[in-house]
């Protein structure tokens, strides 16, 4: 069998090249097949000319894609699994959180006739906070949307190809990948694993980053928020109308008085809040339905590079692809076309 790791990148030049020798180390020692597809996704350091010389010093078995610019981790995972040409396919971050010692693992799993092979991390290490309010988030999450969405589960699993062809022909712009791997269902076991430290760089996620990507799951797979919105809106009408029975009772009995300043500029400010908050829920989904209606790619690529045998048979099939001596084939890649091959 043939096997396709596809590592998203976007700023790691201080550890790619340690990624790459540690995970072709493993790789190097089981039975297999093997290629590593690289995406850099509009890195502003020197990711992509230390993938320039890994796919020199690596010509057989690696292959990399760079961005015109930062797309986001989504579009570099659609792009890489659209790259990937193994029978099954691992996605895997760059920066060693996922030890590459479990890929063995994994094949092992995947053996078994698993489509999707999934590790599940620890929390060993986690702000005690944040790990509160990501499980508090979780909980609450699968209240509302059609998928179901595992805590500590995100990118790291093998996919099987039916799996991967699956999601690469999902044409949706907006994508909640966690959500996607869950949607296309197939055969699934997970396992765990202790949580492992960033060995170089800084992480990307902010706090605000966090809250955009908590936002994109409760909304991705589901528009139960705006039938929360018609509940509420029929809630506080009826309340409304009770308490202006009440007010009409009232002086009806005891005679117009003047008390009720403070109660009715709280409830003008609360109604006012809660209709900015149902305004932005309902401009959230007009705005996917306006980049949904675009069709713009999910990317541009600026370079390609595809290993040696392949640039030959694709030169032999005539893809137009120029082979290097000594090296791997680069492409005169045209982006809007290559971003949305499927």
């Amino acid at each position: 069998m043939k096997l396709s790791l596809v590592v998203p990148c976007y700023n790691e030049e201080d550890v790619i090249s340690r990624f790459d020798a540690r995970v072709r180390s493993v790789l190097d020692r089981l039975a297999v097949d093997y290629e590593l597809c690289y995406v850099d996704d509009g890195s502003a350091d020197g990711t992509l000319p230390r993938l320039r010389d890994l796919a020199q010093r690596h010509p057989a078995t690696t292959r990399y894609l760079s961005f015109s610019r930062n797309f986001g981790k989504e579009p570099a995972i659609l792009a890489g699994l659209r790259e990937a040409t193994g029978d099954a396919v691992i996605i895997m971050d760059a920066d060693l959180q996922h030890p590459p010692e479990l890929i063995e693992k994994m094949l092992d799993l995947y053996h078994l006739g698993h489509d999707q092979v999934v590790a599940r991390r620890s929390r060993d290490g986690d702000p005690r906070l944040r790990t509160a309010l990501s499980r508090l988030y979780y909980r609450a999450v699968n209240t509302w949307v059609d998928v179901e969405l595992a805590d500590g589960v995100g990118d790291f699993r093998l996919l099987s190809r039916t799996a991967v062809d699956a999601l690469v022909s999902l044409p949706e712009y907006n994508r909640f990948s966690k959500g996607l791997f869950s949607w296309i269902g197939f055969d699934t076991v997970t396992f765990d694993y202790r949580n492992a430290a960033r060995e170089a760089g800084q992480t990307k996620w902010r706090l605000r980053t966090l809250v955009n990507y908590g936002i994109d799951g409760m909304i991705s797979f589901n528009c139960r928020p705006l039938r929360a919105a018609i509940y509420t809106g029929l809630s506080l009408a009826s309340l409304a109308t009770l308490y202006t029975l009440w007010v009409i009772g009232s002086a009806a009995v005891g005679g117009i008085t003047a008390p009720g300043y403070v109660t009715l500029v709280a409830i003008i400010a609360g109604l006012g809040g809660l209709q900015m908050v149902m305004l932005g829920l309902i401009g959230e989904y007009i705005g996917r339905i306006y980049y949904e209606a675009k069709r713009r790619p999910h990317f541009l690529v600026k370079e390609a590079v595809r290993p040696v045998r392949d640039a030959v048979r694709t030169a032999k099939e005539g893809g137009g692809a120029a082979k290097e001596a000594g090296g791997p084939a680069k492409e005169a890649t045209i982006p809007a076309a290559s971003s949305r091959a499927g």
